[in-house]
């Protein structure tokens, strides 16, 4: 049975011509208004048929590069029982962002996330020995995430669709080449798909393990920042490592000074009271020479609240993100005046390490609070900070000397001319949207859920895992934010809804009957063809469609049609051109 022409006048689309509302970004105000994507509820969309044609396809370049490494396809439920996830901390470690539910007996369920779990128990069902791996299996499976602030379209949705694969080896030799074949397919599939991309360090977060790399995609409106060097080292800022400088030697150095600094609760005042009252003969005073003591309040995840101070130079901010991950998997947020009551030794503005009666914070802290360093802040550096008086510094703190931390802390942000940890020189800061994520995961869940195998000598080993995942609707947005005009989507021929899109314009019949003959050649070439057959529309709608919708090859049969003429309109290039009817198969087949 031939293949039914896909007409216009049928196709189960409607065009909008002014932007949605809510739309924030370009790929979330084209998609809705081409008619690729209906918004059900925040952060949840329905797929019409040109959506869902698009993401065929990226599936398919999917499927395609997984396959020929020898990954399998498998299908998990999304709804999955609590059990597994209890198993691995995972029922609690996920926080609010899990969808949580109960059965009609009271049973607890959970809308997946991601899918490690039922993963590993379902091949410790299957396979025993040695014999059975390597392994490498994957699903393509929606996945459920109660983001607190969705937002710009599909890149941050509450339901989305995920490409997940796990390799199973019982050497660690096994996983690195497992995990090489996922890198590898994923560079060849974002080739392919069209998409500039950076391989980055990154943190393993709630997924645990211990090799973990980003793909990103550099776009503006990325919610990732990331850094590089022209030397080759590129990270997420969260996976960022401090160049840690040599201590220095304090032999002689004077002792530290209490003084005066009244209405100096912010770094920026203080300096400038320095500057005024106590200058030094060498510079000015800046923000670098002080010492920035934050406080954090800690919720862990069996419910306790442990509020923490942490010292960084005063000229850095405490990164979010870069909390976030040090202190994972306890939430994270400023201290509360609630919390500053327990604690009255906390003088706002003027808390420091050190106090002329003894340690403050610290090794045997008279607080009794964890004080945590950056890693800039080594032995024999000299700081102003405070003196846990009010309107109150102490000057020339010397690291080491006079006071001590319990351990030290990546909080700070990363700046730009910051150096790379590997040497490679000063860093750059970009931002990024996350395509993919490839991890080592090692023996996590394995061992939480005993997963073993038998090896060659017959003995009980546990396996070791991978885990790589690529968001599928994730990518159609970024490759819609990446291949547009003012006028519409242009998608690249890898994922374009159809090969063609035929615009027939006129009232003359004998224009339709000579598109139709076009469109007949064009599919005789085995090429999908959308074919704008609607007789009462005027020609600048049909082209305004035509722009909108995106394929990137155009063929308008218009007045010249009767002449054997039709316009060739390529929407990458902008070119149009007059061709013959007769060749136009030949030149696009």
């Amino acid at each position: 049975m031939g293949r039914v022409s896909t007409r216009l006048s049928k196709l189960f689309v409607r065009t909008l011509r002014e932007d949605p509302a809510d739309a924030e970004v370009t790929s979330h105000r084209l998609l809705v208004r081409a008619g690729y994507i209906r918004r059900q509820a925040p952060g949840i969309f329905a797929w019409l048929p040109l959506g869902l044609k698009v993401k065929a396809k990226v599936e398919r370049v999917i499927r395609e590069e997984l396959e020929a490494f020898g990954a399998q396809e498998v299908h998990f439920p999304a709804l999955l029982p609590r059990e597994p996830y209890e198993a691995t901390g995972r029922w609690v470690e996920y926080g609010d962002g899990l969808f949580r539910l109960q059965d009609r007996k009271g049973a607890d369920y959970l809308l997946a996330p991601t899918h490690e779990e039922v993963f590993t128990l379902l091949v410790k069902d299957l396979y025993s020995s040695y014999k059975d791996l390597p392994l490498s299996i994957y699903q393509i499976q929606d996945k459920y995430r109660d983001e607190a602030r969705p937002r710009a379209g599909l890149l941050r949705g509450r339901e989305f669709t995920m490409k997940d694969s796990y390799s199973f080896d019982y050497t660690d030799e096994g996983l690195d080449v497992s995990y090489s074949q996922h890198r590898d397919a994923y560079e060849r599939i974002f080739q392919r798909l069209g998409l500039e991309y950076v391989i980055v360090q990154a943190d393993a977060g709630a997924m645990g393990g211990s090799r973990s790399e980003e793909f990103l995609h550099p776009t503006a409106i990325g919610e990732d920042t990331f850094v590089r060097s022209e030397g080759g080292y590129a990270a997420n800022v969260e996976a960022y490592t401090t160049a840690v400088p040599e201590a220095i030697p304090f032999d002689g150095l004077p002792e530290p000074r209490v003084l005066d600094s009244p209405d100096s609760r912010t770094i920026q005042t203080l300096v400038d009271l320095a500057n005024d009252r106590y200058q030094r003969e060498d510079r000015p005073w800046t923000a670098a020479d002080t010492l920035k003591n934050v406080v954090l309040a800690l919720t862990h995840v069996d419910g306790t609240r442990e509020v923490v101070v942490i010292g960084v130079p005063g000229d850095r901010e405490v990164d979010a993100k870069r909390v976030e991950v040090a202190f994972a998997p306890a939430e994270v947020e400023q201290a509360t005046e609630a919390d500053f009551d327990r604690f009255p030794g906390l003088v706002k503005g003027y808390i420091g390490p050190w106090s002329a009666t003894g340690p403050v914070l610290g090794e045997d802290s008279a607080t009794g609070l964890r004080y945590l360093l950056d890693p800039r802040v080594v032995d024999g550096t000299a700081w102003i900070t405070g003196a846990n008086a009010d309107e109150k510094h102490v000057f020339g703190l010397v690291a080491g000397r006079d006071f001590t931390a319990d351990g030290y802390v990546e909080a700070a942000e990363v700046k730009a001319g910051d150096p790379a940890p590997d040497g490679s020189g000063p860093v750059e800061l970009a931002r990024g949207m996350e395509i993919g994520h490839v991890f080592q995961l090692g023996r996590k869940y394995a061992e939480a859920l005993g997963l073993k195998v038998l090896d060659e000598n017959g003995k009980l080993v546990t396996v070791t895992m991978g885990s790589y995942g690529i968001g599928v609707t994730r990518i159609l947005a970024v490759i819609a934010e990446a291949n547009n005009d003012e006028r519409g989507l242009i998608w690249p021929a890898e994922v374009s809804p159809f090969d063609v899109h035929v615009v027939a314009t006129g009232r003359d019949d004998g224009i339709y009957r000579i598109a139709e003959n076009v469109v007949a050649d064009l599919e005789a070439k085995g090429l999908d063809v959308l074919y704008d057959d609607r007789p009462k529309v005027s020609p600048g709608v049909k082209f305004g469609d035509a722009e909108l919708l995106g394929v990137p090859v155009i063929v308008i049969v218009g007045r010249n049609a009767g002449e054997g003429q039709v316009e060739l309109w390529d929407r990458r290039t902008g070119e149009r051109e007059s061709v013959d009817i007769a060749a136009v198969a030949e030149r696009l087949g």
